[in-house]
Parts: C-alpha cells; sequence; structure tokens
C-alpha cells in the first residue's frame, strides 16, 4: 500500500511539474504583433552608394493539395541576411507582390541599415493568401562594397493535423548596378 502512495504521489509531482513548465513563457519569441529585433534606419541614400541589386524571392501563401481546387494555405517569412563581416547592407524596398504582379504591400517605409551579420525577418500570416501560389518578394538594396554577398531567403510552413508541410526559396539577382 506504501509502494503505491509513493507511485501516485511520484506521478502527480510529475504532472504537476510538467504542467509548469509548460506554461511558462519562453523569452526568447516575440510577443504578437511584435518584432523582437528592428533594423536601424539607414542615413544612405542608393545614389550614394558603388553596388545596387534588386533580389527576386519567391514566396507561396497557399499551395495546391490533391487538386487545384484544394488549397493548403502557409506562414512564409522572408529572411534578410548580411553575410559580410565588414560591411553593412542598405535596404530601400521590401515589397510584395501578388500572383498578378499587383504590389500588395511595402514593409519598410524608410531604408534601412543592416549592419555586418545582422538579420531582419518579415512574415506572411497562414490567414493571409492575399499573394496566392505565384506571390513574391523584391527587394531593392545596395552597399558601399562589391564584395557583400546577402542570401535572401524564405521559409514556408504550416500543419494540418497531422500534416506538415515545410520549404524554402532562396531569392535570385535580377537587377544589378555598380
Amino acid at each position: 500500500m506504501v509502494l503505491k502512495k509513493k507511485k501516485f504521489i511520484y506521478l502527480n509531482l510529475f504532472v504537476l511539474i510538467v504542467l509548469v513548465v509548460s506554461c511558462t513563457t519562453n523569452p526568447n519569441l516575440n510577443k504578437k504583433n511584435q518584432d523582437k529585433f528592428e533594423a536601424a534606419i539607414a542615413n544612405h541614400e542608393p545614389d550614394s552608394l558603388t553596388y545596387l541589386d534588386t533580389t527576386y524571392v519567391p514566396i507561396y501563401s497557399d499551395i495546391y493539395s490533391q487538386t487545384k481546387d484544394v488549397r493548403f494555405n502557409l506562414t512564409a517569412t522572408l529572411s534578410l541576411r548580411n553575410t559580410s563581416f565588414d560591411h553593412s547592407i542598405y535596404v530601400h524596398e521590401v515589397d510584395y507582390y501578388n500572383s498578378k504582379g499587383i504590389k500588395i504591400r511595402s514593409f519598410i517605409t524608410n531604408p534601412i541599415e543592416l549592419k555586418p551579420m545582422q538579420s531582419v525577418e518579415y512574415v506572411i500570416e497562414e490567414k493571409d493568401t492575399s499573394g496566392g501560389t505565384g506571390a513574391n518578394f523584391i527587394i531593392n538594396w545596395g552597399s558601399t562594397s562589391t564584395k557583400v554577398k546577402p542570401i535572401f531567403e524564405a521559409v514556408m510552413i504550416s500543419t494540418n493535423g497531422q500534416q506538415g508541410v515545410s520549404f524554402t526559396t532562396r531569392g535570385i539577382s535580377i537587377k544589378t548596378d555598380e
């Protein structure tokens, strides 16, 4: 009987610990509608930069599932990453276009500076299907060095019941001015 009581006490203690740990907030998670990090507003004009580029990044706010009439909504995260140890990049535009080529929104109102090794993200929420399967981002950016090679990529992810989908896309340069 004493052994059963000990097992019962240990089981309850374990369940209590699991509940307490699962209810605590992770300090690394962003609060809803708040970015934990924002890039500094840049004080460079595009004309003062020696290298200018326009990068295209494909985004899928939804994908076809089973038939052309059934779609699976996705959350898309655009990540802008400065891979340089020495030079900043200056982002002048981050614009989101739908499948028809119509600009849906601009994500920045002022140019931003991404310092060496810095990154920033922009999110298209799962419920936002305004972009469609052919959505994309256009990023206009520049640098004082032609050696800078940032990575602009997107991660699309979603779950529905037991089914999960995730994949990435990477940006390509579509216009360069040196």
